[in-house]
């Protein structure tokens, strides 16, 4: 099978990303573990046929940190939130499957916002429909249709802080407006 060329700016994220995940599964960031885990990256992403991942071009690094520190605190409150489930209410607590469709219909975002919503206890995605961009979210805790607005209006916000990333500049816009109304 040949492969459309992607040229290394767009293909560079998805390198640096590699190397990174590489050095994380090794817990060794070493300048040698990285260098062959950089290897490594090229030497997937040009000898194997991999669909191309299409990225926006743009990474906002302002955007990145603040939400690379909102999703460690959501991660240590859930956390909390969880152990008093387990201990005060044991199995008298409510689980409910929740769809939420997204904005973006990038591949990249909806499975970077599945990601982070599965990494913060209380939720798992159990489903994607990629034709409507739709999660199905496990989600625990949930007895009410309040619970059900508010665990939508959660995805959609950290879909929104994915989109401000790396969205496209029309997602960006669409996120933009929706802020402003």
């Amino acid at each position: 099978m040949s492969r459309q060329r992607i040229s290394l700016r767009q293909e560079l994220p998805l390198l640096v990303w590699l190397v990174i995940v590489w050095g994380a599964l090794w817990q060794d960031f070493s300048p040698g573990n990285l260098l062959f885990g950089a290897l490594l990256a090229i030497a997937v992403a040009r000898l194997f046929y991999l669909p191309p991942v299409e990225l926006s071009g743009r990474f906002n690094i302002r955007h990145a940190i603040p939400f690379a520190l909102m999703f460690l605190f959501r991660v240590v409150v859930a956390s909390f939130q969880i152990l008093y489930l387990a201990v005060a209410r044991g199995p008298k607590v409510t689980n409910a499957v929740v769809a939420v469709t997204l904005r973006s219909h990038q591949d990249l975002i909806v499975t970077a916002t599945g990601h982070v919503i599965s990494l913060i206890p209380g939720s798992l995605v159990v489903e994607v429909d990629r034709s409507t961009s739709t999660l199905y979210l496990h989600a625990i805790n949930i007895s009410s249709p309040e619970d059900v607005e508010n665990l939508r209006n959660d995805v959609r916000a950290i879909e929104a802080g994915l989109i401000r990333i790396m969205g496209t500049k029309e997602e960006l816009d669409a996120v933009r407006a929706e802020a402003a109304a």
